[in-house]
């Protein structure tokens, strides 16, 4: 394991705090320490972690008091509780209310191992996790705020605003599309938040972060003795998300024979924990999303067709960044103003220049990566305003004008044809029928982002496709 992995261990008992704290540097972690809910507190606020193991009663601050804290203000945090037996009740809430995951005292070491490696990988898979808004209990009228604290102004978001309108109260299950880092949790959030849910209930699970042996316990639980290390009985994330919204997130990466059982608990609302005998009925709604196109996997033969018609029911799409580009502007605002808070820096605003740098890049990393460089931007910027000069290099490159872009090879005509002159026209026509080719397939087809790209009027570059036979 990486030393640049942080554990949090708290516990008011000394010797538990010794023994894990030691386990855990044994395995490669850096780890600190704190006696009860207030001192761990005073430890978030010094140093960022990747996981917090918190006992759950504790005098002064409490586990659950100290949860109510991370999940305000260190929502990326995997929380893990651990529990005496007589207390496992609390520790099923603390699961509902967003703690990862809990384990029961006396505990074994490769409980605790399985349960930080499985949340550190979830945590660099949650990544995804947006912070462009949260949502709120009015809905902002906004175009640029949009609704639901969603950041969104461009016409195919709106068009998402408004499913979530139509389908939020229902109990339809609904499957989000689209690249990593555009906010599929942040949908997934709003058509819970906005349903007659809202008050149950919101439990996710990143799918890719669960070991393919670990799925079933972790979809429908276990009883006790189920498997080596199952000393106690423990619900699935179906059965804590019961009244509530169940959120599957990298559904894609569900293994096939998993598939039939998750496809067996959506249609009859039932299923067995595993080593168990009784069937439990259950009341979720079911949203899913991914990153992977589900009806190629389906014809690669990694997915079952009827489960995607099962999941396929409200499909919401959502657009990459680089489609959405008029809302880089006040993403970007909206990111000084989180991290000028975070990180108690007093930044006031970006140049023209910079954001039409950011305007020009193509964000594969999408809105995640556009949170990135920005909380990079305030940690590093001098000054109370970003320029174009404090961005990244690479970013810079990848986002300038036509002069920066690649030049195509370019085969000369005879010049004994027609003279210089006439070789010098046919050259550049080519040329710029090259760049033109080349900035509509960086920008998806997309002709006034291309143009920004190309620094051309729009209707200029529709005229030069027209001339180029590019457009009809």
């Amino acid at each position: 394991m990486s030393k640049a992995h942080n554990i949090l261990v708290v516990d008011d008992e000394l010797n538990i705090r010794r023994v894990l704290s030691a386990m855990l540097k044994r395995d490669g972690y850096s780890v600190r320490a704190a006696a009860d809910g207030a001192a761990a507190m005073a430890e978030l606020k010094l140093r960022p972690f990747d996981v917090v193991i918190t006992d759950l009663k504790m005098p002064r601050i409490g586990g659950l008091a100290l949860l109510e804290h991370i999940l305000e203000h260190y929502p990326d945090t995997p929380v893990i509780i651990i529990t005496a037996h007589g207390t496992i009740d609390g520790a099923v809430d603390a699961l509902k209310r967003g703690a990862f995951d809990f384990i029961t005292k006396p505990y074994e070491q490769d409980a605790i191992r399985h349960a930080v490696a499985k949340a550190i990988r979830t945590r660099a898979l949650n990544q995804a996790t947006l912070h462009a808004g949260s949502a709120t209990d009015d809905k902002p009228d906004s175009a640029s705020r949009g609704r639901y604290g969603i950041i969104g102004a461009t016409d195919r978001m709106q068009a998402i605003f408004n499913i979530i309108d139509k389908v939020a109260s229902q109990p339809s299950t609904v499957l989000i599309t689209g690249e990593s880092g555009t906010g599929k949790e942040l949908i997934a959030k709003a058509l819970h938040e906005y349903s007659d849910r809202k008050s149950a209930p919101f439990i996710k699970i990143n799918c890719a972060a669960i070991p393919k042996d670990l799925m079933e316990s972790e979809l429908f639980g276990h009883e006790k003795g189920a498997f080596t290390g199952a000393d106690h009985a423990k619900p699935g994330r179906f059965e804590l998300a019961h009244g509530g919204t169940l959120f599957l997130d990298e559904i894609g990466e569900i293994p096939m024979e998993m598939q039939v059982k998750l496809l067996r608990a959506l249609q009859e609302s039932e299923f067995e924990r595993v080593g168990g005998i009784k069937t439990v009925q259950v009341s979720v709604r079911l949203v899913a999303a991914t990153n992977r196109n589900l009806q190629e996997a389906i014809e690669a033969g990694a997915f079952r067709e009827d489960l995607y018609y099962r999941l396929n029911v409200v499909p919401i799409h959502l657009p990459p960044l680089r489609e959405r580009s008029q809302d880089v502007e006040p993403l970007t605002r909206h990111f000084i103003q989180k991290y000028n808070d975070r990180l108690q820096k007093n930044v006031e605003d970006v140049t023209p220049e910079a954001l039409q740098t950011l305007c020009n890049y193509h964000w594969p990393g999408n809105i995640r990566e556009l949170e990135n460089v920005m909380e990079r931007m305030l940690l590093f910027v001098d000054s109370d305003v970003i320029d174009a000069d404090d961005l990244p290099a690479d970013l810079r490159e990848k986002a300038g004008d036509v002069s920066a872009m690649p030049i195509p090879p370019i085969h000369l005509p005879a010049a004994a044809d027609g003279g210089l002159k006439e070789a010098i026209k046919e050259t550049t026509m080519r040329l710029e029928r090259e760049y033109i080719i080349q900035a509509l397939a960086e920008t998806n087809q997309n002709v006034t982002q291309a143009a920004k790209l190309l620094k051309i009027s729009r209707k200029s570059l529709q005229n030069k496709m027209k001339e180029f036979g590019l457009r009809d």
